[in-house]
């Protein structure tokens, strides 16, 4: 009798409390990019948004997608890799990292960012 192993659809991020600068989460698109903070919890703060900021936010949906011409990377607090932002992300070839749980608490608006949409890592440089 063959057995089917159990995949699941979700991956939960693990972090490590000694490393307060670093976030963990899915790498969805792959690339590494360097950039400034812009935590967005609405589409009514699109307007705060620059030119190759990196979008900090809990998830996207379709009326986001506008932004991914402007921003540099993606960092969001839930989402996987065929996700809306993911998919969108992979588009445009951005770096994105999904599923950090607490991207939209930890990262202040303005902080510097290393995103790593390879590995799944993002580094808040200050």
């Amino acid at each position: 009798m063959e057995t089917t192993k159990f995949i699941p659809h979700y991956v939960e991020s693990v972090e490590d409390p000694s490393a307060a600068n670093i976030l963990r989460g899915v790498g969805a698109s792959a690339g590494t990019y360097r950039g400034i903070a812009r935590v967005v919890l609405t589409t009514d703060d699109f307007a705060k948004v620059r030119p190759g900021d990196i979008l900090v936010c809990k998830s996207t949906t379709p009326p986001w997608t506008p932004i991914f011409a402007t921003i540099g990377a993606l960092v969001t607090d839930a989402g996987g890799i065929l996700s809306h932002g993911a998919i969108v992300a992979r588009e445009y070839s951005l770096p994105a990292v999904m599923a950090t749980k607490q991207a939209t608490s930890r990262i202040a608006d303005g902080a510097i960012l290393l995103v790593d949409g390879t590995t799944g890592v993002v580094h808040i440089e200050n």
